[in-house]
């Protein structure tokens, strides 16, 4: 019996030891080859098991494996996967991960990315792997909403009209660029995401550079920068296809394929979805194509070439007119839901406010490798853009009178209009849909030369240069019964004539910019701590306009050229402290153009802006950062001084429209900001963000109000001094969890809060001190949560993402216009209640 006792002990001992030799650790840390920073959330695996880890946010990992020898396989979206052999506990150290996509390095030199730790900036980085994951049926924009000091909405809710803030500037002061390339209006600095609706599908990487940013183009941005790469030729054969369904009838598909890297250095990447739906909010039936082809083609040890051209084809019913709280909880349909701007016609839905518009970008990259120190990556690009957004004429469609229902925001009866139109005969239709219609024609060309002249010194500098047209004139596009239409605008070619169906009338113009600007850049590596940079821009600005409606021009119709000078310089450093801790500092001062829309008032004339000038702004700001194997934690303060705001328009309507253009008005934007992440193990990770601005005007002004013939007529005097900026949440926060279910299957629930937001309101309506402060949107905050999981179906690797936004239905105002300072009159547009979506993608 004890000969029998030592044997099974021995047994047991042997099978304990065997099973602990058996285990091993392995770990390493990984990054990538083209900005040499960690990437987090890269898949490590012990091949042939489901045993696996993902990096932390420095990319490190360590994963036990049940087996004394074998191989891991290390994969990242858009990076070649990689497969290594380990035997025992092994430290792998830092493993480079190389991009699948050719043709990135002559974007990512032109595109100015800001690398962690090293550039100066407050930056935040979204990969294509975490839009894949929580953008589902969002607006593009949205994917930022857990970003520090963005706010961003639906607006009035139809597919593609979000905006976006950053630190309370709106997208006129937000430089966005796509590939280094800028995408912001020429004539006034908006942008336009319906014009973008497929970025979501094509996008590597986005950044969010806060402030003076890394940009290298010569006009600075007050704000930030949004920075985004999109996807280029893949290195390795394949491709995907796709599909998801929502909520509201919405369904989208699609597919992408790419050959793969030729033997003659070849690669071609072609991507294309639809997509479609009911929309949310009453009357935004939309639908639209998205495309993408890339082409590379490496010529020689030295140079490549690749073609990209890109664009989202679209036409939605919009939300356009905001309405007061009562009269939209006075609806059927609800204060989420309900919208003015449709009834039917014929018994089919038709919009009053409707938008159609494609506007596809082409860009041809040249990638000059000179030697192993310096590079020459040039960018021509081209865009044609064509479309409108409807408008009416009359004033029986916006009129209760004719609508289908007790409620002044049923839909409305077209039927009713028409025929009484009809009845009309001989004098015409009084009421008719028109349109204002947009296309442009936009050349420009960005040159970036980067020469490394010795181990600590690294200069740039090159060529930003831009040619725009863009022709802007009213279509009748449907008389609603009737046999023609008379326009009511005098002093045009159409006044008093019956317009058809195709003809123009009210205004017909070109604008044309020509802007040119050098910039440069140093970089100095004082050692291994301390990086330090400066930079500098020069540009001008060349305005023209060409009118063809006026009846009352003789001789040309094209104005005089009207020129500004705008220059920049910024400088900084970054400090890192150690291992863990880094600092940083960047102070910059800048003066920018006005834009065309400032420089010539009056639509309909050829008269300059005598008094426009350069706006300037003043920018600093101080970064603490924290690195460790858990944690990692930002924190940022600003000051941003904006000065000389020009802010030019026109009130009155018909023949009583007068022009003021008020100058000096200053606003001063202060704040702090914080985020982390927390890997609290090897499943979760926990993140968080706050943002507490302090955005206010900071003067008091008087303008002249002039007449069409520029005759003073009146004086305007604005008491915005100490006035809340409104239009943004100046108090955000934001907490998020991620647990990992399995290796390729995780869960996540996000929270995002928005307070202090003051409605958005025109600051030369200011005109009393005795007026009270703007309206404070009521506060709130928002539940998202979603599911992936990854398999194998077949010969396919098969990904299913389902996410529900506002899970509690939590009915809240996310824009509004100030009149009085109170609720009863703001005029408003709620955000959307419970949505959810389901998506499926299959790789081959």
């Amino acid at each position: 019996m004890k000969k029998f006792s030592l044997f099974l002990c021995t047994v047991v001992l042997t099978c304990l030891t065997t099973f602990a030799y058996a285990q091993s650790t392995i770990k390493g840390k990984i990054i990538d080859s083209d900005m040499n920073s960690p990437l987090p959330g890269a898949n490590i695996v012990v091949k042939g098991t489901t045993n696996g880890t993902t990096t932390g946010f420095e990319g490190d990992f360590t994963l036990k494996a049940e087996s004394n020898s074998g191989e891991i396989v290390i994969s990242y979206v858009g990076y070649v996967t990689q497969t290594i052999a380990f035997s025992g506990d092994t430290d792998l150290g830092t493993i480079t991960l190389m991009s699948s996509n050719v043709g990135l390095d002559e974007i990512m030199i032109v595109a100015s990315v800001a690398v962690d730790r090293k550039t100066p900036v407050a930056v935040s980085t979204i990969k294509a792997e975490d839009i894949a994951l929580k953008l589902s049926t969002q607006e593009f924009p949205e994917i930022l909403k857990s970003t520090p000091g963005v706010y961003t909405t639906r607006a009035g809710g139809g597919y593609g009209d979000s905006r976006i803030n950053l630190r309370g500037f709106n997208s006129e002061n937000v430089a966005v660029m796509i590939n280094g390339v800028p995408i912001n209006d020429m004539e006034n600095g908006r942008v336009y995401w319906s014009n973008w609706a497929g970025l979501g599908d094509v996008t590597s990487t986005m950044q969010v550079q806060r402030g003076l940013g890394a940009s290298k183009v010569a006009v600075a941005s007050v704000g930030g920068t949004i920075n985004i790469i999109t996807k280029t030729t893949d290195a390795v054969q394949g491709g995907n296809i796709n599909s998801s369904i929502a909520n509201d009838g919405y369904l989208k598909y699609g597919m992408t394929y790419s050959t793969g890297l030729t033997d003659k250095g070849f690669a071609a990447t072609v991507s294309a979805s639809k997509i479609g739906g009911d929309g949310y909010v009453d009357g935004t039936e939309f639908s639209g194509y998205n495309y993408f082809v890339s082409l590379s083609q490496q010529i020689n040890e030295s140079n490549r070439l690749s073609f990209t051209a890109f664009g989202a084809q679209q036409e939605h019913g919009q939300r356009y007119n905001r309405s007061t709280i009562a009269e939209l909880r006075d609806t059927d349909s609800g204060p989420q839901k309900a919208n003015k701007d449709w009834g039917y016609k014929n018994g089919e839905v038709y919009h009053q406010s409707f938008n159609f518009y494609q506007k596809p970008q082409l860009s041809l990259n040249h990638l000059w490798n000179i030697n192993d120190n310096s590079a020459l990556s040039t960018a021509v690009y081209a865009s044609f853009g064509s479309g409108g957004g409807r408008r009416d004429e009359g004033s029986k469609i916006g009129d209760d009178a004719y609508r289908l229902g007790a409620s002044g925001l049923q839909p409305i009866d077209f039927d009713q209009i028409i025929a009484e139109n009809r009845a009309n005969g001989v004098n015409g239709s009084t009421d008719i849909i028109s349109s204002s219609r947009n296309s442009h024609n936009w050349y420009g060309i960005l040159s970036t030369y980067k020469n490394k002249l010795n181990d600590r010194l690294t200069i740039s500098g090159g060529l930003d240069a831009r040619y725009y047209v863009g022709s802007h004139w009213y279509q009748v596009d449907d008389l609603l019964g009737g046999q023609f239409f008379l326009d009511n605008e005098r002093d045009t070619f159409a006044y008093g004539k019956p317009l058809r169906v195709g003809d123009k009338y009210n205004k017909d113009y070109d604008g044309i910019v020509l802007r040119s600007g050098l910039f440069g850049q140093a970089e100095y590596q004082v050692n291994d701590k301390l990086n330090l940079f400066i930079a500098g821009d020069i540009s001008n600005t060349n305005y023209k306009k060409k009118e063809f409606m006026n009846s009352d021009i003789t001789g040309s119709r094209t104005s005089e050229a009207v020129d500004f000078l705008g220059y920049g310089i910024k400088g900084g450093g970054n400090y890192n402290l150690d291992a863990s801790n880094n600092v940083f500092v960047n102070v910059g001062y800048f003066s920018k153009a006005p834009f065309l829309v400032g420089v010539f008032l009056n639509e309909d004339t050829l008269d300059a802006n005598e008094n426009a000038e350069n706006e300037k702004v003043f920018s600093a700001e101080l970064g603490y950062g924290f690195r460790s194997e858990k944690l990692t934690a930002n924190v940022n303060v600003y000051y941003t001084k904006w000065l000389d705001k020009t802010y030019s328009g026109r009130i009155g309507s018909g023949d009583n429209i007068y022009y003021y253009n008020l100058l000096g008005i200053d606003a001063l934007h202060q704040g702090i900001e914080i985020d982390l992440r927390y890997n609290a193990t090897d499943k979760l990770t926990l993140t968080g963000m706050a943002s507490l601005g302090d955005w206010k005007w900071k003067s008091n002004v008087s303008a002249s109000v002039k007449d069409q013939s520029g005759d003073e007529i009146d004086l305007v005097e604005v008491f915005a001094k100490d006035l809340k900026v409104g239009d943004a949440a100046q108090t955000t926060f934001a907490l998020g969890a991620d647990y990992k279910l399995a290796a390729k299957s995780n869960i996540y629930v996000d929270y995002n809060f928005a307070g202090d937001n003051y409605a958005s309101y025109d600051v030369t309506n200011r005109g009393s001190n005795d007026l009270p402060d703007v309206w404070k949107i009521p506060d709130f905050g928002l539940f998202d949560v979603g599911l992936r999981h990854s398999f194998d179906l077949g010969s396919f690797e098969a990904s299913l993402i389902g996410k529900v936004n506002n899970v509690f239905n939590t009915e809240y105002i996310s824009d509004a216009n100030d009149l009085d300072g109170t609720a009863y009159k703001a005029q408003v547009y709620y955000g959307p209640g419970r949505t959810y979506s389901v998506g499926l993608k299959l790789k081959f």
